[in-house]
């Protein structure tokens, strides 16, 4: 265990440091006026002018030669100050706080939802695998998995908002307006983790100690229950944190189609206002984000398999 934390631990270091060296490059490489977009965003573009891109330009030193730029920003990170948003002059930490709450309950409700399909559609195909109830699983996975996600989104508003009328098409002031993009999530997650639980329940259940303990009597349950949900769950947990690149991916679009003010949709207004240190803290959140939660996973497996513990 104390492997796995020191390992996550220097993969944290350096993923903040790469993470907030490339935004910061690939940001200093975007076409037009740094200056000028982030006084519009300011002001307005019908309010912008030269004289206001002109202070811009002075006040955040972009005239200073880049690896100035560069060092003042790595100082900033080393002491954990991420700036001023340069539209709303909000604390970066504030804005992400109140944005990362919304992904959070976003992300978790699409996994319960996800969870809710795949567990028994896997669990069903993989009990009853090859036969036509799989195949046609696995076409109808695959289809769903193939689509982008906001494809999904735009067809489930067309038939749960606005051909049914059962819920909003966007915002986020009731809990209704939750369903719609969780749904979107869950099933394009639902599609892949489905045929990893039915690989996986297939293999134990034609293992040579799954067909031992029911030779022993044992009834099905009390087989499945001993040897079966634990040696099932071990690569669907190891898999959760490749799902999550999935999830994250998908929550920058269906934020933006949903109009959910989570951190998905700040960082697509803050790549169109070249809001840096905010574009910037939110690649570093979601990179933080990745790790800790591949850190829970490897802890998770860790614990489930005993024959990791055997040193």
């Amino acid at each position: 265990m104390k492997q796995i934390l020191l390992k996550r631990l220097v993969q944290f270091v350096m993923m903040m440091w790469s993470v907030g060296t490339i935004t910061f490059i690939l940001s200093r490489m975007l076409p037009g006026d740094m200056a000028y977009r982030i006084a519009a965003g300011r002001y307005g573009d019908d309010a912008v002018s030269a004289a206001a891109a002109s202070a811009v330009r002075q006040e955040l030193g972009l005239d200073n030669p880049l690896w100035q730029q560069y060092g003042h920003w790595l100082w900033q990170l080393l002491q954990l100050d991420l700036g001023d948003s340069l539209v709303s002059s909000n604390s970066i930490i504030s804005e992400l706080q109140h944005q990362l709450s919304y992904t959070l309950i976003l992300a978790v409700a699409a996994l319960v939802i996800s969870a809710l399909i795949a567990l028994p559609w896997g669990l069903a195909c993989g009990f009853r695998a090859n036969s036509w109830f799989d195949r046609l699983s696995l076409l109808l996975s695959t289809l769903l998995r193939s689509q982008p996600v906001f494809c999904l989104g735009l067809v489930l508003i067309l038939l749960f908002a606005l051909m049914l009328n059962w819920f909003p098409v966007a915002g986020f002031q009731r809990p209704a307006h939750l369903f719609l993009p969780a749904l979107t999530l869950a099933l394009s997650l639902a599609a892949l983790s489905s045929r990893v639980i039915r690989n996986s329940t297939a293999k134990v259940i034609n293992s040579e100690y799954y067909l031992f303990a029911k030779l022993k009597g044992l009834s099905p349950w009390h087989t499945f229950h001993r040897h079966g949900i634990r040696n099932i769950s071990l690569p669907v947990v190891a898999f959760m944190a490749m799902q999550l690149v999935g999830l994250i991916e998908g929550v920058i679009m269906v934020e933006s189609l949903f109009a959910w003010p989570g951190i998905g949709h700040g960082l697509s207004h803050a790549v169109f206002s070249r809001d840096i240190p905010m574009l910037q803290g939110t690649a570093l959140t979601c990179g933080a984000l990745f790790v800790i939660i591949n850190t829970l996973v490897d802890s998770a497996c860790y614990l489930l398999d005993p024959r990791s513990r055997i040193a």
